[in-house]
């Protein structure tokens, strides 16, 4: 697809990058609209909770089957379905009246909507030469960061001042021009039609779907003190680890394994995971140490946010240049470096911090997204045959999504406990014998001061250990092969 004109590949670029936008947007918009809806279908907080995790798992268990679906479908016909099925089931779920319906119309709206990044990844990647790879990755990264950034601020303002359900019918326009953009512009695939894999589909889909319930469902149950989660947690062990063996023995799996053979694959893929990890982990907590500490309205929260996907879609913007001048790894280096100081500036907060202090290390985490996540995608699929990249970019992008759930689960399980630990901490030094004398209402509000100082404490420790996390990723970058990058300073024996 190189010799494609230059309009036409500007048309594509944004024609894949508005539907990989759109998808990651969806994916977080709703999360602070959430107290309406649980009025609007009669729901329970823990109810509601399915609204978000039904799209979670059906998402998991559709993006790894990208690259089979694109090869057997064509990804001009596969782009067309998904993004019809996309519309309306988010037209579906705006009309929705019941918990039960809109669970079933928010599973079809992540099975339809899964592939839209992994597909955008592909996509650019086979319209740009290899040796513009840095600007492919730039432009793929910055829906992928910006677009979650923008979620809440957007979920706020439509919350807020229209109605929760204009949060999934504002995927209609964006939709209806992308289906057209597609039609006219998006050429069609060489198909490989290939038998399917019935017994590695349904393990496959068994161990991802209960491994993303797991995660999601598991701090809210108390982990394993729940009959289910233990369930879930033996029942995903046992169905990966068939899938797996099998996997590697079966020559057409459902899901192409042998690609993790190859190392800058495996090992970007795992950098990839552990960084959203820690990227993402935070932004997922930050709002409700905001709203119940610091009393900020979901606006603000949102506006707090929105300069973390500024700054990553500006680093993004300077990620090639800085490439060529200093080389792929450099760049990484200097990515992590930034994310971590913008996590460690997180670890300092006080509940006397003014919007100023609560914004800067957005700042700082953002523009270490962008340098870090544009060259490992460029040193990720380096060394690939690009035959398989429609195979790569699924798993790819699974990656992003099991990482977001690890982030989120490890971050929130650390953060209850250390809560209560705190708590009991903290509520060991009040004794009856020195506030005796206080009425009723003191010892309420004693009590109100006492959870917050508990709760900030933890909310610090979370930062704390995920800065860490960051610090684990620079000697993972040297172990990358050596690759062709955009500097020319490096062999790349693949291709």
């Amino acid at each position: 697809m190189n010799d494609l004109t230059h309009s036409r590949r500007l048309i594509i670029t944004i024609t894949v990058s508005l539907l990989a936008g759109m998808e990651l947007l969806d994916s977080t918009v709703v999360n602070v609209s959430l107290p309406n809806m649980m009025g609007a279908l009669s729901a329970n907080s823990e109810q509601i909770s399915w609204v978000l995790t039904s799209y979670i798992v059906a998402s998991s268990i559709m993006m790894p089957l990208t690259g089979f679906l694109v090869k057997n479908i064509g990804q001009k016909r596969f782009m067309l379905i998904i993004a019809s099925g996309f519309l309306m089931a988010s037209m579906a779920c705006g009309l929705s009246t019941s918990m039960s319906q809109i669970v079933v119309f928010r599973i079809i709206q992540g099975l339809c909507g899964a592939s839209f990044v992994p597909i955008s990844q592909l996509i650019l990647l086979e319209i740009y030469p290899f040796e513009e790879r840095a600007k492919a990755m730039a432009i793929w990264g910055l829906g992928l960061m910006v677009a979650p950034t923008l979620g809440p601020t957007v979920g706020g303002y439509i919350t807020e001042y229209i109605n929760w359900r204009w949060v999934f019918y504002i995927n209609v326009p964006i939709c209806l021009m992308c289906l057209s953009l597609i039609y006219y512009f998006i050429p069609e695939s060489v198909k490989e039609v290939k038998k399917i894999d019935w017994s590695g589909l349904i393990l496959m889909a068994i161990g991802v779907g209960c491994l993303q319930t797991f995660l999601d469902q598991g701090n809210q149950k108390d982990w394993f003190s729940s009959g289910l989660i233990i369930f879930l947690a033996i029942t995903s062990a046992i169905a990966i680890t068939i899938f797996i063996i099998r996997g590697l023995m079966v020559k057409d799996n459902i899901v192409n394994l042998r690609l993790f053979k190859n190392r800058n694959f495996a090992l970007g893929c795992f950098m990839f995971m552990l960084f959203i990890a820690a990227v993402l982990g935070p932004i997922a907590i930050m709002p409700l140490m905001f709203q119940y500490l610091f009393n900020y309205p979901t606006v603000l929260n949102g506006l707090i946010v929105m300069p973390n996907g500024v700054a990553s879609a500006v680093s993004m913007a300077l990620a090639p240049l800085l490439m060529r001048i200093f080389g792929n790894k450099p760049v990484m280096i200097m990515g992590i470096f930034l994310g971590f100081i913008g996590v460690y500036l997180m670890s300092q907060y006080d509940l006397y911090i003014d919007v100023k202090a609560a914004i800067m290390p957005g700042i700082w985490r953002g523009l270490g997204m962008g340098l870090f996540l544009v060259p490992l995608g460029v040193e990720t699929f380096a060394t690939l045959d690009r035959k398989l990249t429609a195979e790569a970019s699924g798993l790819y992008s699974f990656c992003r999504m099991l990482g977001n759930a690890l982030g989120i689960s490890i971050l929130n399980t650390i953060l209850t406990r250390e809560t209560q630990i705190n708590w009991n901490r903290l509520g060991s030094k009040i004794t009856a014998f020195k506030f005796s004398h206080l009425n009723p209402e003191a010892i309420h509000m004693l009590g109100n001061e006492l959870h917050r100082q508990a709760s900030m404490v933890a909310f610090i420790d979370c930062y704390w250990i995920d800065a860490m996390a960051f610090l684990l990723l620079i000697p993972l970058v040297f172990i990358l092969a050596k690759s062709k990058t955009t500097s020319g300073g490096e062999n790349n024996g693949a291709h």
